[in-house]
């Protein structure tokens, strides 16, 4: 796997990561105030889960990295 082949895998597994760890924690706001959506949540914590995806998705990568490297699975003709 060269450089730009791994960025892009790496883009493409903290998305799935951050879509999947997005809705944990979530609470609704009992009351919302008028003009306020009310299914939004009252703490959003993205910054943690922001953290909590980029540590998951490194992991993640890091696994796909080691088994894409040992040949386990080859995307290659022929290997």
């Amino acid at each position: 796997m060269n450089w730009f082949t791994g960025i892009l895998v790496y883009c493409m597994v903290w998305c799935v990561v951050f879509l999947t760890v997005l809705p944990f924690g979530v609470r609704r706001v009992e009351k919302p105030e008028p003009g306020h959506e009310a299914g939004a949540p009252e703490k959003p914590m993205l910054v943690r889960k922001v953290l909590v995806t980029t540590a998951l998705a490194a992991v993640i990568f890091a696994a796909i990295y080691f088994v894409i490297e040992q040949n386990w699975i080859s995307f290659r003709a022929g290997a």
